[in-house]
Formats: structure tokens, sequence, C-alpha cells
């Protein structure tokens, strides 16, 4: 059976406009943010299905943007959250080394290593997609956790991921049940 994620990115935060980092950590939507959520929404209601579940990270960033594009009740899950940064959250952007070298940098100061981050994204979304009663889901999550497993999961293609997620980027996936594996369809970048 196929069945339909859509995954999508919080809008704008205050850190992501003051450009700290964020990952467990939290910030509130700026009215921008609230604004790319409510611009991303009729994009939404014009999908081709309904959604019939909703999840998102435990982050109010992200349980705010979802709120905004869905009146559907949903589950706050910790596995959709942000990479972890461990000592480094709050800190200034400038500070991160470049992506090859996350792994290291974040695990070496108190956070999550890159496997970590997609373990816990993909166990947490493979969950999700096999409950029976599920079919067309939507879930918030954040940038660098989304990148984990949009990458793993297009890594035969890696010319579908874009080089920058940014906010309220949404990622539609068809997950089969049958061998358990996630297809990218498509992807909605309005923002970049």
């Amino acid at each position: 059976m196929i069945k339909k994620l859509v995954l999508m990115r919080h809008g704008q935060t205050l850190f992501n406009l003051r450009g700290k980092f964020q990952g467990v950590v939290d910030s509130p939507l700026t009215p921008l943010g609230i604004q790319q959520a409510k611009t991303v929404k009729p994009f939404l209601d014009d999908l081709p299905f309904q959604f019939d579940h909703a999840y998102s990270s435990s982050s109010e960033r992200a349980c705010d943007t979802l709120e905004i594009v869905t009146n559907l009740p949903y589950i706050r899950l910790k596995g959709l959250k942000e990479w972890n940064f461990g000592i480094l959250e709050g800190e200034p952007e400038y500070l991160h080394p470049p992506f090859d070298q996350y792994d290291e940098y974040f695990s070496t100061h108190d956070g999550e290593g890159r496997m970590e981050v997609f373990n816990r994204i993909n166990s947490t979304l493979c969950s999700i997609m096999e409950k029976e009663d599920h079919c067309n889901v939507i879930a918030a999550s954040h940038g660098l956790a989304m990148r984990e497993f949009v990458t793993y999961w297009t890594k035969d293609n890696p010319s579908l991921v874009p080089s920058r997620f940014a906010n309220c980027i949404i990622f539609i996936f068809d997950y089969d049940t049958e061998t358990k594996t996630f297809t990218l369809i498509d992807v909605h970048n309005p923002f970049a």
C-alpha cells in the first residue's frame, strides 16, 4: 500500500532572524514566520488528498506552524525535534562548521551525531506511517533533522535535495508499506 507523508519545516523564528543556533532550544515564530505558514496553507489545501493525521515536533515553533496550516488535532513527538547542538544551543550561527563537519563538531560538544539524528527522525516517521489507519499524514519538523531524512531517502538521486531548506519548505513522499521505503515525489520551497 502507498501512503502519503507531507513533511514541512516551521516558519521563521526569532532565533532564525537573529542568527542563533536553535536545535532543542526554542524560540517563537516571528510575524514573518506566521505569514509564511499562512502563505503555504493554500498549497497544502490544494493537494489532491486530505490529511487524516497530523504530527509535530514538540518544539513550539513547529506546533505553531502546524496549527496555522491545519485544523486537525495533532500529536507532539520528540522524535521530530531538531538536531541537538549540545552546549552550542543559542550561540551565534557563525560558529557553524561546514556541513560535512557537523557530525563530529556537535557530538563533541555534547550534542547529537548525524546518525543519531537520522535514526531518531527516520524511526519516528516510519512508526507513524506504519499505523494502519494513517494514509495521508502531515508532520512539522526542522531543517537539519529533515535534511538528514531527505538526504538518506534521495541518496540515489541527490540532485533532488535543495541546497537550502527555507522556512516552511514542504516535501511530499510516498511511503510503501510493503518495502518500508520513502520516495520523494515533490518539493515546494517558496521562500528559498
